[in-house]
């Protein structure tokens, strides 16, 4: 049996990203989507999580390209350089990376910074049934061990599996994918590795992901050559549904035209009738707990 969860990313980052995920779920295939604590638009996300009880919802933990919930002085070893605003995350994965590499990150101050993040939305009433972390920054074990014990000592069951699954033939259709797909594939290799962490943690996980190599470039012939594709098993499709609005070209972020052409596929019937034909079975983080 094939199974597919739809998870929605950025839930708290606007308004309009809050509304089109809403309308992804309830008028489309989305089944999940992850919060972010530290969001601007937290607050309309929690009241549109409360009233929909269907939608399962995560922590979006952000480590990157934010601020910390904490406070700067409780999560130093994060921040910029102060080469970008004071007081907030690095910009760019990169620099994290090789923050990351070098050895320069406490993997305390992540712990924390992460279970301020998940308490926070718990607080606010939801039961976060899944984390995952913005621009995919678990995928080096430095960041995933303290992570993994932090969802366990808040309850969090689940945890995204970043390693994906891309057949050549999806890039291949597409030049612009392949600077993406490289990283993708360089990183894989630490696959094996965040498998062995989970299960020690005794925490469940999709068997990976689709669609982050495709992130930006979604439409109807990319999503049905990924859900073709689909091995059997449990996977995750990421996507970043939203609105082109003004409050969305306020802030610092490469998806703005596209997350609405995201919302356009993940609410027609051809996107339904996509999954239909291939037999694949929608389902929630929450059903696979």
């Amino acid at each position: 049996m094939r199974r597919l969860i739809v998870n929605a990313d950025d839930f708290g980052l606007t308004q309009g990203v809050n509304r089109a995920i809403v309308e992804a779920h309830c008028h489309g295939i989305v089944t999940s989507a992850t919060l972010m604590a530290n969001g601007r638009a937290f607050e309309d996300a929690i009241e549109r999580a409360n009233s929909t009880p269907r939608l399962s919802v995560g922590c979006h933990i952000v480590l990157v390209d934010g601020s910390p919930v904490r406070g700067e002085k409780q999560a130093s070893s994060t921040l910029s350089d102060g080469k970008f605003e004071d007081g907030r995350f690095y910009e760019s994965l990169n620099g994290f990376a090789m923050r990351v590499v070098s050895g320069g990150i406490n993997a305390d101050e992540i712990e924390a910074e992460a279970t301020a993040q998940i308490r926070k939305v718990q607080a606010a009433g939801v039961v976060v049934s899944h984390l995952d972390t913005h621009k995919h920054s678990h995928i080096f074990p430095q960041v995933l061990r303290p992570l993994l014990r932090a969802a366990r000592a808040s309850g969090v069951p689940a945890v995204r599996n970043p390693f994906g699954h891309v057949h050549l033939s999806i890039v291949a259709k597409r030049p612009s994918l392949w600077k993406q797909f490289g990283k993708v594939t360089i990183l894989s290799r630490l696959g094996k590795t965040f498998r062995r962490s989970v299960t020690g943690a005794g925490m469940l996980t999709p068997d990976g992901t689709v669609g982050i190599v495709s992130t930006g470039a979604m439409d109807a012939s990319l999503f049905e050559s990924i859900v073709d594709g689909l091995p059997e098993g449990t996977w995750e499709l990421v996507c970043h549904p939203g609105h082109n609005d003004a409050e969305l070209g306020s802030i610092r972020t490469r998806l703005r035209e596209s997350r609405a052409l995201e919302l356009q596929l993940l609410t027609s019937p051809e996107a339904r009738g996509i999954l239909a034909r291939s037999g694949v079975q929608l389902m929630s983080y929450r059903e696979l707990v």
